[in-house]
């Protein structure tokens, strides 16, 4: 059953129904509504949106990027992945512009931009960087003065949490560091991710078992332990400040989605549900177009994630390649512009 292209296609619905016409900071202009949810059981299906082509290799590189700490777009560009050129593009022109009118004007253009980028590590490592972004909250926050131990690898935590406690309320990752927004290019659209565990039923871990062991009869408990059966199931529930809908939302939910699969599988857990929570849910109006041919489609059913048996001490090690997509079937991709 694809539930979540409806749940997603609903919220496209509600946007254009009920949205408020509102100003925002790139001059283009929204339809917008404010706190919505999105539930997905990941036994249903890797919630890959189908009524548009979705590029599951872009959203894998997005998410390694942020799980190695990164916050220079040269693994992105190198791996193909163009989704932040536009911010590094605009912090680029921004600094120019403070520099002096004549550096301004000498300005490189976009694509020639993105090519020193890839090949030239020098003008990389100055024009490439976005500030202390995701990857640097997730993996190395800065701490206050009165810290003594460090920065705080924010998912290492998350992780050693989960393998010794995993029924405290506190499995949180955040991103939102107040004292650091001004040095990012863009401030965290999701802000922040909390999971929660809870204990498998035997009639769950069995089922799990069947499902994973094809052809093998249920057994008991004695028998999972022994096999390393999981035995406790794990949810994720992200929140957003601000949601680009046609385009940010089913990016979103696709990582968080991977991110939960990555942290099960690292944990020995069964992936449950994943919930989103967004704030300002918006379509900028040059998108509307797009939208409503979306809405004219029928979904297709969802596919399956399948995450090689790769040796790794760190889930940052994660290769682009370890994760697969299985089944995959949609409509076209729709083409909408990205505001910047």
């Amino acid at each position: 059953m694809n539930n979540i292209d409806k749940q997603y296609t609903k919220l496209l619905q509600d946007i254009i129904h009920n949205g408020v016409e509102k100003k925002d900071r790139t001059g283009t202009g929204t339809l917008s509504v404010f706190g919505r949810q999105i539930r997905h059981k990941m036994s249903e299906g890797f919630p890959l949106i189908t009524t548009k082509k979705m590029a599951f290799k872009t959203m894998v590189t997005e998410l390694l990027w942020f799980l190695r700490g990164d916050t220079n777009i040269k693994y992105l560009v190198d791996n193909g992945c163009h989704i932040w050129d536009g911010d590094a593009y605009k912090n680029y022109i921004t600094q120019l512009a403070k520099d002096s009118f004549l550096s301004l004007r000498n300005k490189l253009p976009l694509d020639v931009f993105i090519n020193k980028i890839k090949t030239d590590n020098e003008f990389a490592n100055k024009w490439g960087e976005l500030g202390p972004i995701y990857g640097k909250q997730w993996r190395d926050w800065e701490p206050s003065e009165t810290y003594s131990y460090g920065c705080i690898d924010q998912i290492a935590n998350l992780i050693s949490e989960l393998k010794t406690n995993p029924d405290s309320r506190r499995l949180m990752v955040n991103a939102w560091n107040v004292g650091e927004l001004d040095q990012m290019v863009l401030p965290p659209c999701h802000y922040g991710f909390q999971v929660y565990t809870r204990e498998l039923s035997l009639d769950e871990r069995n089922d799990y078992y069947t499902s994973h062991y094809l052809g093998k009869d249920k057994t008991k408990m004695e028998e999972l332990d022994r096999i390393n059966i999981p035995t406790r199931a794990i949810s994720l529930m992200y929140n957003t400040r601000s949601q680009d809908v046609p385009l940010g939302t089913p990016f979103n939910i696709a990582s968080y989605a991977l991110l939960l699969e990555i942290i099960a599988k690292e944990v020995n857990m069964v992936p449950d549900e994943l919930i989103a929570n967004m704030g300002d849910c918006h379509i900028y109006l040059n998108q509307k177009e797009g939208v409503v041919e979306q809405l004219t489609r029928e979904p297709y059913p969802l596919p399956k994630l399948k995450i090689l048996d790769s040796k790794i001490d760190d889930i940052a090690h994660y290769e682009i390649g370890d994760f697969i997509i299985e089944g995959y079937q949609s409509h076209p991709a729709i083409k909408m512009p990205l505001s910047n």
